[in-house]
């Protein structure tokens, strides 16, 4: 599986603010090119905060992306992936809606009756992980489903689980022109942190969109 990482952070590296509310950080060119990274991707991954914090469809916003994706035989969207550790996805989030397939990653303690409850929703859930989710285990059982590229669009403890695993290929990062502050804002790897081997991914390249500019980079 090949799996890319892209997020949108301000100058100072933060996703959002202390408050964990959703904040334009890119623009509409930047936009569109996350809307073709979807289209070109088979799944669309984030963690369950994202999904508490700003309740996305992960679809593909552009009909004629849409389009291209059911000429070549896909979906017209490519699945959703939500990362479950805390089993705190609301039974009426708009990624469990009929637009795509819907994946939920839990832990093995995750438990019966809130299982039930995603798959009457609509969820295909993946449990593997003692008390959260095994990353390794979890996206090996999507890629033999046929999830052979995955897009992760955050958070930052999801970024940094696929870090610490090792799992990431390719990091886009979007730096827009805003000062967010805040020692408790998310940044782009939150978790534990790192305090040895840390990640050393090369830069693959520099492009200007809108006011900002897109950094990426290679592990």
């Amino acid at each position: 599986m090949h799996v890319v990482v892209n997020a949108a952070m301000s100058v100072d590296g933060k996703l959002s603010s202390r408050r964990r509310e959703q904040i334009a950080i890119s623009g509409p060119d930047d936009f569109d090119r996350v809307d073709q990274l979807r289209a070109d991707s088979d799944a669309v991954m984030v963690g369950v905060g994202t999904i508490l914090a700003d309740d996305p469809s992960l679809t593909v916003d552009d009909p004629d992306r849409r389009a291209a994706r059911a000429d070549r035989g896909d979906p017209e969207n490519p699945a959703r992936v939500v990362a479950d550790s805390r089993i705190r996805t609301p039974p009426d989030a708009t990624v469990l809606d009929d637009r795509a397939q819907t994946y939920l990653l839990v832990s093995e303690a995750a438990p019966p009756d809130f299982i039930e409850e995603m798959e009457d929703a609509g969820a295909y859930v993946i449990a593997a992980g003692q008390d959260r989710v095994d990353l390794t285990t979890t996206l090996a059982k999507l890629e033999g489903d046929g999830i052979d590229q995955l897009m992760v669009e955050g958070g930052g403890e999801l970024i940094f689980g696929l870090l610490e695993e090792a799992l990431v290929d390719d990091l886009f990062v979007y730096i827009g022109p805003k000062v967010i502050g805040g020692r408790d804002a998310p940044t782009l790897a939150d978790g534990d942190g790192f305090i040895e081997d840390f990640p050393e991914p090369e830069l693959a390249g520099v492009e200007q969109l809108d006011d900002g500019v897109v950094l990426h980079w290679e592990f």
